[in-house]
């Protein structure tokens, strides 16, 4: 398990798939206050939208099971659905890519900072999100792309904000570190997607039918309350994806481009942080920032103090 404090939620090391997952976790606890209110907005307008989808494919809440006879419009529903959840994932991951880059170099710093406009390349990341969701739909149209296109889309948004790449050469960056080592980051964020998928259809599903069951919703309350769980489970596991992405993308750097070494370095010479292997910045700062020692390197201590070393 990593020790408490900064360095539990990204030590600057290659960490295990178990480490990643409690590492996002922990990214998202000390980000909640902005990430989950950001995601519950999205969340509300991803259901709005859906709602009509839902009608035309005669699907009834919470769980929205498919009619055998409405196969092609569920079908269609389920391709808008996959679409809207890139969209939304990759709108979160901004928040949550900075986050990330300001618990690697920055501890301490406020959440609410990430609302900040200063740096966060919305309008790039808005145009990536719906390439992300318009690549979505169309794989989610044939079933088996939609497992590929979910695995290799996940770090669109932070290589825009920590590496400043474009919205196309997002799209490449994030599948190129993906299939790094054998696949390894599409498959965990393939585990991610799964783990929350099953969260959010015992959640939603429990709840709705649980209140029904002993009488505290009525028929006719039934719709806008389903509507209502899905977007309060959504406004969590959406944020919690977008954390795992920003994770994922940096431990990958670290991991097949030495992104540690360049941090550590830095810090010993006060330098700027620059330099992926293709010139662009590393962690999105502005030239000329200086940057703090890495964070899970501990300060010499003075005399007669016990000295704390590395494992």
């Amino acid at each position: 398990m990593p020790a408490p404090g900064p360095t539990a939620v990204l030590p600057l090391r290659p960490l295990t798939v178990g480490e990643l997952i409690d590492s996002a976790v922990l990214l998202l606890r000390d980000h909640a206050r902005v990430l989950i209110p950001v995601a519950l907005v999205l969340a509300g307008l991803e259901q709005l939208l859906l709602h009509p989808l839902r009608l035309v494919a005669e699907v009834t809440p919470p769980a929205y099971l498919p009619r055998l006879d409405g196969l092609p419009a569920y079908w269609f529903l389920l391709a808008v659905g996959a679409g809207c959840e890139a969209v939304v994932v990759a709108l979160l991951g901004n928040l949550s890519a900075r986050a990330a880059g300001t618990v690697l170099l920055a501890p301490g710093t406020r959440a609410r900072r990430l609302l900040h406009p200063a740096g966060a390349r919305l309008p790039v990341t808005v145009l990536a999100a719906l390439l992300a969701g318009a690549l979505m739909f169309v794989a989610s149209l044939v079933m088996p792309l939609w497992l590929v296109g979910f695995a290799l889309l996940g770090g669109v948004a932070p290589a825009i904000v920590l590496d400043r790449t474009g919205p196309f050469r997002a799209l490449w960056r994030s599948a190129t570190l993906a299939l790094r080592t054998s696949g390894r980051g599409a498959a965990v964020r393939l585990l991610g997607y799964l783990v929350w998928w099953l969260l959010r259809i015992g959640l939603a599903v429990g709840a709705v039918t649980g209140l029904t069951s002993i009488g505290l919703l009525a028929p006719d309350w039934q719709l806008p309350v389903a509507l209502a769980v899905w977007a309060l489970v959504n406004s969590i596991a959406y944020p919690a994806l977008a954390c795992l992405d920003a994770v994922v993308h940096l431990e990958a750097r670290i991991r097949t481009e030495g992104l540690d070494i360049a941090v550590s370095r830095a810090g010993r010479t006060g330098a700027p942080l620059l330099g992926t292997p293709d010139g662009t910045r590393i962690l999105g700062l502005p030239d000329g920032t200086p940057v703090p020692g890495p964070p899970d390197r501990l300060p010499v201590p003075g005399p007669g103090r016990q000295t704390a070393g590395r494992r």
